[in-house]
């Protein structure tokens, strides 16, 4: 049982154990830390942060991508009072104007990162006029390349249950980011509920690739591993990315009881699987995969866990989970070791107030929804009509929830505070759910958010990207989320206004494409043409009928002349030129099935998500080790480009 007041506490006394953490670099590489080591660590890295001025509640930003500096830095702010901040390293110019965003919103925050982002931050700082900015921002950084020497210990303060532990920033927003402010209090009393309902201890083996930037990744799958002793393995993301197979070999290698994926780390892991034998995988140790971080696919558990039963995965270890970072991750659970639930309801009934009516599974009116279970201890949930007022069992609503765990606001953000909780203390989530049987089953968003690759966008912010495109300008494009029948996962729309013919919409249609891309490394699954863009009398956009209309299939036809028309514009693919092309077309046609990139298109217009650049480069370091950068893709996006980039590198002198 947990039973420390604050993160510090915690790692106070678990130092005294034989515990450790396991970083998988690789295939047969990895690296094990004890607790008591960590410790240390800890405490000179506190040390360093302590000499450029960090005092307790000052906020820091942690910008590393690799695990291991990552958690040493995170605890060596714990144990000094400074608030972590997680920020995503990204690959985008996007990416990295977030983070000049948060800083700005944390006022003089300190920064630990490498010598390597830091340089591309300043880039882009004075690119977009950010310099003062930036300036100040590295005037507070401390470089982890620079770290060595850990001997002399910081000086650890005291934090109270109530203090700030953590500062958690909305995972894939590209404008305002909301930083939700977690205590001490908030995140351990999630952590007890975990533990008390899933039955974690030192029996179970850990195993997770998600970033520690997110919260499932960082909260669930290390903090409350940490706390109760259950032997933890962190694997990269960009190596599950990469190679994904390696989960499941690691997990049988390890013998992993715990783990957990969003929708897309199923759907990657099984197309690179494709035909491959699985028997030779003995997963029986899993008892528990946690699913949650975007809308749960029912035809996606099924074909994972049909795919896998081979490699004696038990059906009853999917475990299908409601949480959200305002509730420091868990909110609902299932029963622990039970079969999965779902049942199978009208698309068209699941407005606010309406009882949804259930039609036989695989209709085309049918959506398939899943169990998430109850609240958990220490928290509490309830649905609301429109006017706020509690809605019985079995109507569809509005998810509030309050408790120990729930965080009492957003990082000096009144108007969203206010926004979000209401007078009597619950804090509503934006999502719709329905309760039947006591179980929680989640039925859509009522705030306007996109769940991507198990992070959350804005469509406003994705909208203000599109704009940028010749001709288009506020109120002319939707971006929206769709799951037409028979798809596993959300798809990102876009629509847009568009009155003139099929011949002016393709340059139009791949220009929005390129610049969602390019700078956010999303996938558009569409851009469609639309006469008018509905909305309400006040003037709100009413983006739920556009995506009701493309899942209904409104837009088919249209669609499908787009297609042949930008076929028929491309014409016959265009020779290779040289054996790199050739090389470099081979690698793309292999990431991007189904495309056929001719030699002089756009990566980012064709839209390579950010998963299949990594996919890309992956391959040519393998082909050139070290010849090309992952960001030198933004640079020369077309094979062409890229081939002469190459060409020129390669034939450059070696340094002396």
């Amino acid at each position: 049982m947990i039973h420390a007041a604050t993160l510090a506490e915690l790692i106070e006394s678990n130092r005294r154990l034989p515990g450790d953490i396991t970083y998988l670099e690789g295939e047969r590489s990895e690296r094990v830390v004890g607790f008591a080591e960590l410790y240390e660590r800890a405490l000179g890295i506190l040390h360093h942060l302590q000499r450029l001025g960090a005092r307790r509640g000052d906020p820091l930003i942690l910008l590393l991508a690799d695990n291991e500096p990552f958690i040493d830095a995170f605890w060596a702010a714990i144990l000094g009072g400074i608030v972590p901040v997680p920020v995503a390293v990204g690959i985008s110019d996007e990416h990295r104007h977030k983070l000049l965003r948060i800083a700005r919103k944390l006022g003089r925050p300190f920064l630990y990162t490498d010598r390597r982002s830091l340089e591309r931050i300043g880039g882009l700082a004075a690119s977009v006029g950010e310099q003062s900015s930036f300036e100040q921002l590295k005037s507070r950084a401390f470089l982890v390349d620079q770290l060595d020497d850990i001997s002399r210990a910081g000086k650890p303060a005291r934090a109270a249950p109530d203090e700030v532990a953590l500062i958690q920033f909305s995972s894939g927003s590209t404008s305002e980011p909301k930083g939700v402010v977690l205590t001490h209090r908030n995140i351990l009393a999630n952590g007890r509920a975990v533990e008390e309902v899933c039955g974690l201890g030192e029996r179970d083996v850990s195993l997770s690739w998600m970033p520690l930037t997110h919260d499932m990744g960082l909260i669930g799958f290390f903090i409350y591993m940490f706390a109760t002793r259950v032997r933890i393995h962190l694997m990269p993301t960009e190596l599950f990315v990469r190679r994904p197979l390696l989960w499941m070999t690691f997990a049988a290698g390890k013998r992993a009881s715990i783990l957990c994926s969003p929708n897309f780390g199923y759907r990657h892991y099984l197309k690179v699987l494709g035909d491959r034998p699985v028997d030779g995988l003995d997963l029986s140790p899993v008892r528990l995969i946690y699913n949650g971080a975007e809308p749960i696919s029912v035809s996606l558990c099924e074909e994972f866990l049909e795919r896998l039963a081979p490699a004696r995965l038990k059906r009853e270890s999917m475990f299908p989970v409601y949480g959200l970072a305002e509730a420091s991750l868990a909110m609902t659970f299932p029963t622990p070791g039970a079969p999965y639930r779902t049942v199978s309801v009208s698309r068209h009934r699941l407005g606010v107030g309406e009882a949804p009516q259930p039609v036989a599974a695989g209709s085309r009116d049918a959506v398939e929804l899943i169990s998430v279970g109850r609240p958990i201890p220490y928290s509490r949930l309830r649905l609301t009509g429109h006017d706020g007022q509690p809605l019985p069992q079995g109507v569809v609503g509005n998810i509030e929830i309050a408790g120990d765990n729930v965080t009492r606001g957003y990082y000096e953000d009144p108007e969203a505070n206010a926004a979000t909780i209401t007078a009597d203390g619950w804090l509503r989530t934006g999502d719709l759910g329905v309760i039947e049987r006591g179980d929680l089953y989640i039925t859509g968003r009522a705030k306007e958010i996109l769940f991507v690759n198990g992070q959350n966008y804005y469509p406003h912010d994705l909208e203000s990207i599109a704009q940028r495109a010749r001709g288009l300008d506020l109120g002319k494009v939707v971006v929206g989320g769709a799951r037409p029948p028979g798809a596993q996962t959300d798809q990102l729309i876009v629509f847009v206004l568009h009155r003139a013919g099929a011949e002016e919409f393709v340059p139009v249609a791949a220009e929005v494409t390129r610049l969602i891309n390019e700078h956010t490394g999303l996938e558009v699954s569409e851009v469609v043409p639309v006469k008018r863009i509905p909305k309400t009398t006040s003037g709100k956009i009413q983006r739920h009928l556009l995506e009701r209309a493309y899942e209904e299939g409104e837009f088919a036809a249209e669609l499908a002349a787009l297609a042949a028309l930008r076929e028929a514009r491309r014409g016959p693919r265009s020779a290779s030129r040289t054996q790199i092309e050739e090389t470099l077309r081979t690698i793309c046609d292999a990431a991007l099935e189904g495309k056929k990139l001719g030699i002089h298109d756009n990566l980012f217009e064709i839209g390579a998500s950010s998963l299949k650049l990594i996919e890309i480069h992956e391959q040519i370091d393998r082909e050139y080790p070290g010849a090309v950068d992952l960001t030198e893709l933004f640079d020369y996006p077309t094979i062409a480009e890229l081939a002469s980039h190459l060409e020129r590198k390669l034939a450059a002198p070696a340094p002396a």
